[in-house]
C-alpha cells in the first residue's frame, strides 16, 4: 500500500491536577475536557468534523468515573464512523498503540481522518491505592506485588548497574532532570516549570537509592487528542504537518524483567525497534534533530538515548552533563520537558510527545523551537522497556 499518514491536529490540557475527589462539591468530568480537546484539535487540523471516521482511544484510569468512554463520547460528539471506535491498552505503551493503530486505520483505507486522544485522570486518588493498582498492572502477582517491588525499583536497579559499568556519578544523572526542567519552564502543557539547579536535584530526599525525588516523575493527570490524516488531506489543508515515515516495534519476550540473564542496562527492545523505524524511514539515528523519549526516570533517558544511537553506549549521562541533549545542544531530547517535569499521566504520556513533535516539526514550539527541526522520533514503553514502539516523523511545509 502507498498510502501515507500525516500528524496535522493537536491539543492537549496542561499536565497538572484535574481530577476532583469524590465528595467534591463541583465535579470535573472527563467529557467535558474530551469535547473540547477534540474541537481544539479539529480546528488545528482545519478538517470537518464529518472526515473523522475512527477514533482510537486509550484506555481510562480504573478511577475514570464514566465507563465504556470511548463510545460515551462519541455520543457527546454526535459522531457517526464507519471506520473503528475502540480503546487500546498497553499500560506505559497506551497512548503510543492509539497513535499506532489510527496510523493503520488510514493505511487500511477505512478512513481519511483518524483521531487518537485519551484522558488520564489520578491525582485525586490515594497514593496507596494507585500503587497497589500499578504494581497488579506492571509487575508479577506472585512475585513483585506481594514484595512491593514498584517501577521506581527497577529503574533504580537499572542505574546502579549504568554507574557501576560506566563510571556515571550521581551529578551526571541529575542533569538530565535539570535540562528537562529547564526544557519544561518554555513548555505551557508541562506539569512543573521552574527552573531547578543540579544541587537542588542531588539534595532532595532519595525516592529507591541512587534516585532521588527529581529523577521521578510526578504524579498528575493529562488529556491530548490528535488528528492523523492521509497525506492527501494533509496537502490539502495548505498547513504545515508532520509525515510518519517510520515505524518499529519489537518485544524481548519477558515480562517487565527478564528471568534470562542478559545485558539488563541494554534496552534491546528499544535498540531493535528505532533501527526498524530507521530503515524504514530511509534515515539514520544522526539525521534526528530531536528526540521525545518515554523515559519515566533520568536513567530511563540516558538508556534510551543509548540503545536508539542518539549517543554512545556508556556515553548517555555524560553527554546530558555537558549539555548534547539540552535545547542548542547537538540532539535536544525531551524539548516539552520530559516526564520528570512535562508530567507523566502514564496511559496518555506518549500522546504529549506526538504534540510535542506536532509543534517542534510545524514550526510552533515559540521559545523552545529547534532551528529548522526535520527529523523527529517518538518512543513508547512497555515495562522496564522489554518492549518499545518508535516512530519517526517529518516536518514538511
Amino acid at each position: 500500500m502507498t498510502r501515507r499518514v500525516a500528524l496535522i491536529g493537536a491539543s492537549a490540557i496542561p499536565v497538572g491536577r484535574h481530577q476532583t475527589a469524590d465528595n467534591a462539591a463541583l465535579q470535573t468530568l472527563e467529557h467535558e475536557i474530551m469535547t473540547r480537546l477534540v474541537s481544539d484539535a479539529v480546528r488545528d487540523a482545519g478538517v470537518n468534523k464529518e472526515d473523522i471516521q475512527s477514533l482510537i482511544f486509550t484506555l481510562p484510569r480504573p478511577y475514570t468515573r464514566q465507563k465504556y468512554f470511548h463510545t460515551f463520547l462519541i455520543g457527546q460528539l454526535g459522531l457517526t464512523c464507519r471506520g473503528s471506535v475502540m480503546e487500546v491498552m498497553g499500560n506505559g505503551m497506551t497512548a503510543a498503540l492509539a497513535f499506532d493503530k489510527a496510523c493503520d486505520e488510514i493505511l487500511l483505507g477505512r478512513t481519511d481522518v483518524a483521531l487518537a486522544l485519551g484522558i488520564n485522570m489520578e491525582s485525586a486518588v490515594s497514593a496507596a491505592e494507585h500503587m497497589m493498582s500499578s504494581m497488579r498492572t506492571t509487575g508479577d502477582v506472585d512475585f513483585h506485588t506481594s514484595a512491593g517491588f514498584t517501577p521506581i525499583a527497577w529503574y533504580a536497579m537499572d542505574a546502579t548497574r549504568y554507574m557501576h559499568e560506566h563510571g556515571a556519578t550521581r551529578e551526571q544523572l541529575g542533569s538530565v532532570a535539570v535540562k528537562n526542567r529547564h526544557h519544561a519552564s518554555l513548555n505551557p502543557l508541562a506539569q512543573y516549570r521552574k527552573p531547578i539547579t543540579l544541587d537542588e536535584v542531588v539534595a532532595q530526599r532519595p525516592i529507591v537509592e541512587p534516585l532521588g525525588l527529581y529523577d521521578v516523575p510526578p504524579r498528575g493527570d493529562g488529556a491530548a487528542c490528535l488528528v492523523l490524516a492521509s497525506e492527501d488531506v494533509a496537502k490539502a489543508t495548505g498547513r504545515p504537518y508532520a509525515l510518519v515515515r517510520g515505524r518499529g516495534f519489537f518485544h524481548d519476550g519477558s515480562h517487565q524483567i527478564s528471568d534470562v540473564p542478559n545485558d539488563m542496562i541494554a534496552f534491546k527492545s528499544a535498540a531493535q525497534a528505532s533501527y526498524d523505524a530507521y530503515a524504514q524511514a530511509g534515515i539514520q539515528a544522526s539525521d534526528l534533530d530531536l528526540a521525545e523519549l518515554y523515559a519515566p526516570c533520568t536513567i530511563v533517558e540516558v538508556l534510551v538515548s543509548e540503545a536508539i544511537g542518539l549517543v554512545a553506549k556508556g556515553q548517555g549521562a555524560r553527554a546530558a552533563f555537558e549539555g548534547e541533549t539540552r535545547l542548542g545542544g547537538r540532539i535536544p531530547v525531551s524539548t516539552s520537558g520530559g516526564l520528570t517535569s512535562r508530567g507523566h499521566p502514564a496511559y496518555v504520556t506518549s500522546l504529549y510527545n506526538y504534540v510535542e513533535l506536532a509543534e517542534q516539526l510545524r514550526g510552533r514550539a515559540g521559545e523552545r523551537q529547534v532551528k529548522d527541526a526535520r527529523w523527529g522520533l517518538s518512543t513508547g514503553e512497555l515495562g522496564n522497556y522489554n518492549a518499545a514502539l518508535v516512530h519517526v516523523l517529518e516536518a514538511v511545509r
